[in-house]
């Protein structure tokens, strides 16, 4: 379990297809104190089990199946990584409940000035809205953010698997200490949902939520 607080940003030193997955090095000294093999690290979102490290670097195994929900298998040398190791019993939780279960890859859409921050839209597939409301969380890259807002894409360019969006504001203390500083229109990025808006959906059912707030009322 993670909180979505970036500890540090580590850059990607070598990539290697091994045939069974991709084996990645990440040097990143400032996560490496108390660094142990098997313990969980969250590389820019998605949860990977330490198997390697020397006093610099780690070692973690990306399987298939994290390559085809993740955007992993992109990185190459010299790629910037968000880095937070697995949480404690006793630690803060100051971004929300995060498991670095990556759900879908989204694509940024629009990058806009607005003061001091920059507010930044998402677009991903549709089936991924129900876990979707204004002022609820979300992990993008690994970095918990709150949504400012969200809903249907209306453009006629859109389709099936691409007409959802969401967007987040960034301050500048984000866009330094993280990879989302430089992210760009087009990129593609690793979406966490909330893990408790997924739990909640799953136990009240989708014939719950077709009525839920249709007038703005409670469904009983």
């Amino acid at each position: 379990m993670f909180s979505g607080i970036v500890e540090a940003v580590g850059v990607v030193e070598s990539s290697k297809d091994t045939g069974d997955g991709v084996r990645l090095r990440i040097v990143a000294p400032q996560v490496l104190g108390d660094a142990q093999i098997g313990e969980s690290i969250s590389v820019s979102g998605a949860c990977m089990t330490v198997v390697e490290f020397g006093s610099e670097w780690f070692d973690v195994e990306v399987t298939h199946e994290s390559l085809r929900c993740t955007t992993l298998g992109s990185l190459k040398p010299q790629s910037r990584v968000n880095l937070e190791k697995a949480l404690k019993m006793s630690d803060r939780l100051g971004g929300h409940m995060v498991t670095g279960h990556v759900d879908t890859v989204g694509k940024i859409v629009e990058i806009v000035e607005e003061g001091f921050s920059k507010v930044m839209k998402f677009s991903l597939p549709s089936r991924w809205s129900q876990f979707f409301v204004k002022k609820g969380s979300v992990t993008v890259e690994g970095v918990s953010l709150t949504v400012a807002d969200c809903g249907p894409v209306t453009s006629i360019s859109s389709s099936n698997e691409s007409d959802f969006w969401f967007s987040v504001a960034l301050i500048p203390h984000t866009m330094d200490v993280t990879t989302l500083g430089a992210i760009q229109i087009g990129q593609s990025v690793n979406i966490e949902t909330d893990v408790i808006a997924r739990y909640v959906v799953r136990l009240l059912g989708e014939s719950y939520l077709e009525n839920l707030n249709k007038e703005r009322e409670t469904v009983l």
